[in-house]
């Protein structure tokens, strides 16, 4: 099995970062990345999924989006090699932009109904192939040298042919704000697990009943990454949902995710694997602060970086003058 495409959920209008996401899409929010370049976040997420062997990328927008991205990373593209001058790292950004470009298909989400909707959207652009899952609002960060956290999760769907979600093991008191998974150990493949159950951010009391994992350290449990592998049999159980929703008491509730890759869980073997990594939520507060410290300290400025830390800390723990004339 060869994962050959990515989808990326970016329909959500961005309401934890209002209102500067009222006005400019929430994926084209600038950072700086590992490679010292300033580039939309939706590149920087793009480039996860190439950089891990990924052919296709289809983005999952809200009505009208697909024209935004197109004309902003063209703009930004053609801005590089007039304005620059022929720069070499311009004409290399550039030449990154054309390739995702390229790349880049578009599926629309029309109404807001939920995460699970959103990945129903790209049925068509999957077809009968697995796929990878990313959202538009989580960069990863991994602490293996040349090998991607998708990279990562990609290498083991392909090489056991099955859907596979990345995890991490996450303290008792963070589980309410993921999805949660219990399962069993896979022999001689360390970090691997089978997966028995998922619950959508349960609380402690409920993780401590239905979640225990073997193996892990009191109080851990393994929380969803952000990113997934999944077979295009997903899209036959959250078709079922969504066809049952005009006319039923579902017509006013969302289609979530979770529930879908529960049931994928009782018809087949689904895979979990602790990433060597780290997450981070650009939507949390400071999550864009926090993100673009973490960006900055695993990338060529990294010195640079811990320098301005200091040298801020020092400035905002320096005594006011008036403070010292007392």
């Amino acid at each position: 099995m060869k994962i050959r495409k990515a989808v990326i959920t970016a329909a959500g209008r961005g309401a934890r970062l209002y209102p500067v996401a009222d006005t400019v899409q929430k994926a084209m929010l600038p950072l700086v990345d590992r490679d010292g370049l300033a580039k939309p976040l939706v590149q920087i997420i793009a480039e996860e999924a190439l950089e891990s062997g990924i052919e296709e990328i289809c983005i999952v927008c809200a009505p009208g989006d697909e024209e935004q991205y197109l004309r902003q990373l063209r703009l930004l593209q053609e801005n590089l090699l007039h304005a620059c001058q022929g720069a070499d790292w311009a004409q290399q950004q550039a030449a990154r932009l054309d390739n995702l470009i390229r790349r880049l298909s578009f599926a629309v989400q029309e109404e807001p109904l939920g995460y699970g909707h959103a990945v129903w959207c790209a049925r068509e652009f999957v077809g009968n192939e697995s796929f990878l899952l990313l959202l538009d609002d989580h960069l990863y960060i991994s602490s293996l040298r040349n090998r991607r956290c998708a990279q990562q999760l990609i290498g083991l769907a392909e090489q056991g042919d099955s859907a596979v979600s990345a995890v991490q093991a996450t303290r008792e008191h963070l589980v309410g704000y993921y999805g949660t998974v219990s399962g069993k150990r896979v022999p001689d493949a360390p970090g691997v697990y089978q997966i028995e159950r998922i619950i959508e951010k349960p609380s402690v009391s409920t993780a401590e009943t239905l979640l225990q994992t073997p193996g892990l350290r009191v109080a851990y449990y393994l929380c969803f990454f952000g990113m997934h592998v999944l077979p295009h049999r997903l899209f036959d159980i959250l078709g079922e949902v969504v066809e049952k929703r005009p006319g039923t008491a579902l017509c006013d509730t969302e289609v979530q995710l979770t529930p879908a890759l529960q049931e994928l869980v009782n018809r087949e073997k689904c895979l979990a694997i602790e990433v060597d990594g780290s997450r981070y939520d650009i939507s949390a507060k400071f999550g864009l602060m926090q993100t673009q410290i973490a960006l900055g300290m695993a990338g060529s400025d990294r010195d640079a970086v811990l320098r301005t830390i200091i040298e801020q800390l020092a400035e905002t723990n320096r005594p006011a003058a008036s403070d010292a004339v007392q």
